[in-house]
């Protein structure tokens, strides 16, 4: 039986001067709920996705209850998995009115023969499933990001909530949920919800990226990195290359990674990086910034 561990972020958008303490006690009481349901044998995709929903249940974070309405007023939520053991996927991109856009993404994998639903068809597919709507938005949504303007006028900024997972059986997981870029133009996706560019589990690795996801996108940043494992990288050599290569085309952001040994990465090249982790040994951390 192999040892168990799991890493989850939420976002690359933290700004030094803002305090994140609540964020804090929360990702570490993810950690310790997600290793209780570890320790019970529970599959790395189930732990994922129960991470993710307790992220963006929150609403301290650019994700789920915590999102921010696009340029037309609309809150439109993506969200992927990917279970490595079976190399199956599933996503949402653009979804309006239901609360946790993972779960709607796990209902694609595991009830539909597609990978993704975007826009009015992913809804309709969510209320069939009957899945939970969101009531008055207003009253629902937190605008975790309101105070978090992390890039430069004019630039991207963003926010974002993943978690990989490694468990008892050896298996990988990784899930990944956004709200996207703040003052985002109506239907604009970013990489969130497509596997490869910012969620991927194979045999090698799980990843979950977080950042302006257009930079993201081009680089097929997750996959780029269980990629790099796959061809003999250590994981924190693949994982450093693929947020060198964005910084390189002027992107920022961050990544976490897990391989199936249980190494841990964790690089950003934004101000800070909101992620908690489990090692293998048991051990939990939690951190923002760089000492």
């Amino acid at each position: 039986m192999a040892r168990t561990a799991l890493i989850l972020h939420g976002g690359a958008g933290a700004r030094r001067e803002r305090n994140y303490d609540a964020e804090v006690v929360h990702m570490r009481q993810v950690v310790e709920a997600m290793k209780a349901r570890l320790d019970a044998g529970a599959s790395a995709v189930d732990v994922a996705v129960e991470a993710v929903v307790m992220l963006e249940d929150s609403g301290l974070y650019v994700a789920g209850r915590g999102a921010s309405p696009n340029l037309a007023g609309a809150y439109e939520l993506d969200a992927s998995l990917m279970d490595g053991a079976s190399g199956k996927a599933g996503a949402v991109a653009a979804l309006q009115g239901f609360r946790n856009p993972v779960v709607a993404a796990r209902a694609v994998m595991d009830r539909t023969p597609h990978v993704m639903l975007a826009g009015e068809g992913a809804a309709l597919f969510a209320h069939d499933q009957g899945l939970e709507p969101i009531g008055d938005e207003e009253a629902w949504f937190t605008r975790a990001g309101k105070g978090e303007d992390n890039h430069p006028p004019g630039g991207l900024s963003h926010g974002t909530v993943g978690c990989c997972v490694l468990d008892s059986e050896g298996r990988l997981a990784a899930a990944t949920s956004t709200a996207g870029v703040f003052g985002k133009m109506p239907g604009r996706v970013g990489d969130t919800p497509i596997p490869a560019a910012g969620t991927w589990a194979d045999d090698s690795a799980a990843v979950s990226c977080t950042g302006q996801g257009e930079y993201f996108i081009r680089v097929a940043a997750a996959a780029r990195t269980a990629f790099g494992v796959a061809a003999g990288q250590s994981l924190a050599e693949a994982a450093q290359a693929t947020i060198d290569r964005i910084g390189g085309l002027g992107g920022d952001g961050g990544l976490i990674a897990l391989d199936r040994e249980g190494n841990i990465a964790q690089p950003y090249n934004s101000q800070g990086m909101k992620r908690a982790w489990l090692t293998t040994d048991g051990e939990i951390g939690v951190q923002v910034f760089d000492q």
